[in-house]
């Protein structure tokens, strides 16, 4: 059976006895039972649908906070740009991901309140033919059901980190290296060309992708990262 908030119980007895007395003004009864059965599903589906908006506004800042490691490690690691770089791509398509997904929710919650808002205004209308007192408002249950909590935090959620400029002494060794990648390109008389190595690499132990070998965490799955092969103390060599 349906299970209904105690605020209902007692009225909700009233009304079945109304429509199931042969006296008792059937058609008003049964019509508040209809409409209030589906006040209440629209209101588990606005519920779902804030429960999954709180969840994907925690992952949203869960993304941000790796936002910002990764650009702290950017600033770090000058030869390790290229890297973080794609890191980076790929945790501001999943930021862009998850506002899209938060927008969808909201205009969907919207939705639902615009069909919620008009049923309660006729049940509360019924209701008072009956001489019951009207239902409590989104708001007075739970203050998170209304829009205007969710509007509030729309500017937080569009808000991108600012990326911090580049240290002087880290952009001079930046522009350095550039110069002498050019310097290199440009001299055909040097019979030895010298590859720009790329980064040490390992694969994440959880999703098997190729992550920094110095990554603690890996970007795409957030496993800790771990080492397969941790160094051993040397033994001292007999003299």
């Amino acid at each position: 059976m349906c299970s209904f908030p105690s605020i209902f119980t007692t009225q909700w007895l009233h009304l079945i006895s109304l429509s199931s007395s042969p006296t008792g003004p059937s058609c008003p009864s049964l019509l508040v039972v209809n409409k209030t059965l589906q006040m209440e599903k629209i209101k588990a589906r606005l519920k779902a649908e804030f429960e999954a908006l709180e969840s994907e506004e925690r992952h949203l800042k869960e993304y941000k906070q790796e936002m910002d490691l990764l650009l702290q490690e950017k600033m770090a690691h000058v030869e390790e740009l290229r890297l973080i770089h794609a890191d980076i791509n790929v945790m501001e398509n999943t930021i862009k991901q998850s506002e899209n997904d938060l927008n969808k929710l909201l205009e969907s919650t919207r939705r639902l309140h615009d069909e919620y808002k008009p049923l309660k205004e006729h049940v509360d209308a019924l209701r008072m033919t009956l001489g019951l007192q009207r239902l409590p408002d989104l708001c007075e249950e739970e203050e998170k059901l209304s829009l205007d909590y969710f509007e509030k935090q729309k500017a937080e959620w569009q808000t991108e980190p600012q990326e911090p400029p580049i240290p002087e002494s880290l952009a001079a060794a930046a522009a350095a290296a550039q110069q002498l990648q050019v310097a290199r390109k440009q001299d055909t008389r040097q019979t030895a060309t010298f590859r720009q190595q790329p980064p040490p690499m390992k694969a994440c132990l959880s999703c098997h992708q190729q992550i920094h070998r110095n990554a603690p965490i890996c970007p795409l799955c957030k496993a800790k990262s771990r080492s397969r092969n941790p160094k051993k103390p040397k033994r001292k060599q007999d003299e």
